[in-house]
Parts: structure tokens; C-alpha cells; sequence
């Protein structure tokens, strides 16, 4: 058989290119999942600080506003200085308004929640993958929150909940289904949203909050 050797040597020239583009797309991919992991697990260190802060100084019912204030605040300040979209979702949500899942977070949530299933940890976890949308294409991330003790004090079981939560969720959110967990449950997720065409920062370590 013969080969034509003109035909080849396109071929072969064009060979590196796609090798080093296919490298450069790795690389990116890597450098944005450490940048959403980085990020997502700052504002759960913040978020519990500031959880730890409001408990001390204001009991119970204080935590509630730390979930409904803090946390959009921080995520909103990651998200700014970022120019991308960070945001807590959950299947079971507090306000309807806030934190309900697209599509994409919800199938992750049913991932997340499989994959624990069959004995991986949530800590252990991420999801990510390249996405397009209406012709944008986007970097999206989720990594899932367990629910850990400081939690259940707002969003544990009716036995569990003090009675001044009780009165506040009753107020303030009576379409309320963020509660009933146990410690270790699959509480919601941070879920990153970054667009390809931005370049990528490295994320905000410390928010200070107002």
C-alpha cells in the first residue's frame, strides 16, 4: 500500500498543535476547579464563623440571619470580584425565592446523594464539567455542604428546634422545607458558575463583612 507522503505531512505538523492545545485545556480545567474548590471552601469556613459569632451574641435566633444575610453576602462578594455567579442551592429550600436548583444543580444534588449511597464521603466530593447555554459556555462546579451539628439548631427536627427558631421559621418562612436533618445529611451544595471567557482570578481568601 502506498502512502502519500504529501498527504501525511499536514497530518503530522497539525499533530503537536492539537496535543498543546488539548494540555492547555487540561491545565485551564484544573486551575478553575482548584480555583472553585479554594473558594467554595472559604465561604464554608466563613459561614461558620460567622454562625459561631451570632450563636454567642444572640442565642438560637440569631443564626437565622446568618443564612439569610451573611451567606448571600459572602457569596456575592466572591462572586463580584470574580465575575462569576457562587450561590448555596438545596432540593429542599427555606425561601422559594432563594437557593432553588437549575437542571444541572439538581441532577448533581441526586448524584451527590448516589454517590453517598454506595459509601464515598461528601467531603470527598465535587462535580464539574464544561457546559454551553445559550451559546455562552460555562465552567460549573458544585461542592456538596453536609449538614454538621451547628445546622440542626435551625434546621433539624421539630423536637430538636428551640422554641424561639420555631416562632421566627413560623414568621418569617411559612413555606419552609429546610428542615428535619440529621447530622451528615446532604444539606444543599455551593454551586460555582464561572463563564469560559472570563480569565480565571484567584478567588478572595479572607471577606471581611460589613
Amino acid at each position: 500500500m502506498k502512502i502519500r507522503i504529501r498527504t501525511l505531512i499536514p497530518v503530522l505538523l497539525a499533530l503537536p498543535v492539537t496535543i498543546m492545545a488539548g494540555t492547555l485545556a487540561a491545565d485551564e480545567l484544573a486551575e478553575r476547579e482548584q480555583a472553585a474548590r479554594q473558594a467554595s471552601g472559604e465561604f464554608v469556613k466563613q459561614l461558620g464563623a460567622a454562625l459561631k459569632k451570632a450563636l454567642a451574641e444572640g442565642g438560637p435566633e440569631a443564626a437565622i440571619g446568618v443564612c439569610r444575610d451573611i451567606a448571600p453576602q459572602i457569596t456575592g462578594k466572591i462572586s463580584r470580584e470574580n465575575g462569576w455567579r457562587m450561590t448555596r442551592v438545596s432540593s429542599k429550600v427555606r425561601n422559594p425565592l432563594l437557593g432553588m436548583p437549575d437542571a444541572w444543580e439538581q441532577k448533581g444534588l441526586s448524584d451527590f446523594e448516589l454517590r453517598a449511597g454506595q459509601g464515598e464521603k461528601y467531603p470527598d466530593m465535587v462535580i464539574s464539567k464544561v457546559v454551553e447555554e445559550s451559546g455562552v459556555r460555562y465552567y460549573r462546579f458544585m461542592k456538596p455542604i453536609p449538614a454538621q451539628p451547628l445546622c440542626l439548631i435551625c434546621h433539624g427536627s421539630d423536637e430538636q428546634l428551640p422554641e424561639g427558631v420555631k416562632a421566627e421559621l413560623a414568621s418569617n418562612y411559612p413555606m419552609d422545607r429546610a428542615r428535619g436533618y440529621r447530622v451528615g445529611e446532604l444539606r444543599g451544595a455551593v454551586s460555582i458558575k464561572q463563564p469560559m471567557g472570563i480569565p480565571l482570578q484567584a478567588p478572595s481568601r479572607q471577606v471581611d463583612l460589613p
